[in-house]
């Protein structure tokens, strides 16, 4: 069975083009990918990765909306029991504010110039983690 991630763009933020590479990339290494579209909530994010079942949850802004949004995914997937879902993000992100990103849980955060491969292979090792 494959694993499934939910990718989308929670937020006002329509700047799609490297969230769909990165969708690509993951399903061409044989992940079910689903694309949630733009301009979702994160609340209507959510819905779905607990209707779809999905493994794994990739998160991309573009906009300094990062600060409200990512935490909120968190709070939200806590508070429907689905915390357990790992999530990764990134985007238009200053490194300082990695830290408090991973501090509320994102397991991840892919800032400008990193390469597809090196986000496919982190839902791979973090795949893995959770099956060991």
């Amino acid at each position: 069975m494959k694993a499934k991630i939910l990718i989308g763009k929670p937020g006002l933020d329509g700047h799609d083009r490297g969230l769909r590479a990165v969708a690509k990339a993951l399903q061409v290494a044989g992940f079910e990918v689903i694309y949630s579209g733009l301009y979702q909530s994160p609340e209507d994010f959510v819905d779905k990765a607990i209707s779809e079942n999905v493994d794994v949850i990739g998160l991309s802004v573009m906009t300094g909306a990062y600060n409200v949004i990512f935490p909120r995914v968190m709070e939200l997937l806590e508070e429907k029991g689905a915390n357990n879902i790992p999530v990764f993000g990134g985007g238009i992100i200053p490194e300082e504010d990695v830290p408090e990103l991973k501090k509320n849980g994102i397991k991840e955060i892919f800032l400008p110039g990193a390469t597809l491969e090196e986000i496919v292979e982190f839902v791979k090792n973090l795949l893995n983690k959770r099956i060991a």
